[in-house]
């Protein structure tokens, strides 16, 4: 298995503290250390499969192994049993639950953006999804990685990727135009400079000021589809704001290339995925 980044690997330390710093006082009670087993994971619900690597990590830290046969970004359909692991029963016991949070929050990430790239793509247009910073803290990396394995596009990783003006920004500033020229003037020459704006008149200003994309805050069909029009190509449209799955389909049509969602990391719900063990 290839090795994981170091902040997967704190997380892992992190879980597995929070969980075993008194060890697990039931299968120590109940099981004889020598006893081994295997158990397998199987989907309760339709999903898509993330953090693979990660929950393999977790098993390996207590000395026992796990392999999946499904990798990530793989659809499982409910009841499928996809992934199994064996070692002591009482190494499995003890990495099941940590194991399973990882996994669950993972692949209903990864199940959510799949859900809604599909829902742009029905749209007829080449609108491509992106996630946002909008994420669960220190859990950064794997999140956007389940993203990826849903088929969204990372946008920004952190505040030093790239310059976004944001309504703050522009407030501090005086003006979105002016916010723009000082990030063409201060900022990084390799650095993309983007601008979000509510109304036609500041994507104008932005695009007028140098801005290499502009984010549409929030903005209704109608808009967008005008903000299209008014861009002419100039400059790649995000929007952003008030989306839903039922919505993205519209959006796509306007012709927008692109959708950023906070809803991918902030508000998916962990699939339902289970762990049955049997000794051996």
């Amino acid at each position: 298995m290839p090795a994981l980044p170091l902040d997967a690997e704190r997380l892992i330390d992190l879980a597995l503290e929070e969980d075993l710093y008194l060890g697990d006082a039931t299968s120590e009670a109940t099981l004889d250390a020598a006893t081994s087993g295997e158990g397998a994971f199987q989907a309760k619900e339709d999903l898509v499969v993330a953090g693979t690597a990660i929950v393999s990590r977790v098993f390996e830290r207590l000395d026992a192994s796990c392999t999946f046969d499904r990798a990530d970004g793989a659809y499982v359909a409910r009841g499928t049993w996809f992934g199994t692991a064996k070692g002591s029963l009482r190494a499995l016991l003890a990495a099941e639950r940590t194991g399973l949070n990882f996994l669950q929050r993972l692949s209903g990430v990864a199940s959510l953006t799949r859900r809604c790239a599909e829902a742009l793509a029905s749209g007829g247009g080449r609108t491509r999804l992106l996630d946002t910073r909008k994420t669960t803290p220190g859990w950064r990396r794997i999140e956007k990685d389940a993203v990826r394995a849903g088929g969204g596009t990372n946008h920004r990783y952190a505040l030093g990727d790239g310059i976004l003006i944001k309504d703050n920004h522009v407030a501090a500033c005086g003006g979105v135009g002016e916010a723009v020229r000082r990030a063409r003037r201060r900022g990084r020459a390799l650095l993309r400079v983007e601008a979000e704006v509510v109304d036609l008149a500041g994507l104008e200003e932005a695009i007028a000021a140098g801005a290499d994309m502009v984010l549409l805050d929030n903005m209704d069909d109608e808009t967008l589809a005008a903000a299209v029009r008014l861009a002419a190509g100039r400059v790649p449209l995000e929007a952003s704001g008030n989306m839903t799955l039922e919505r993205l389909p519209r959006v796509s049509a306007t012709g927008v290339d692109f959708v950023s969602m906070g809803a991918l990391t902030h508000s998916a719900r962990a699939v339902d995925i289970s762990f049955e063990l049997r000794a051996t």
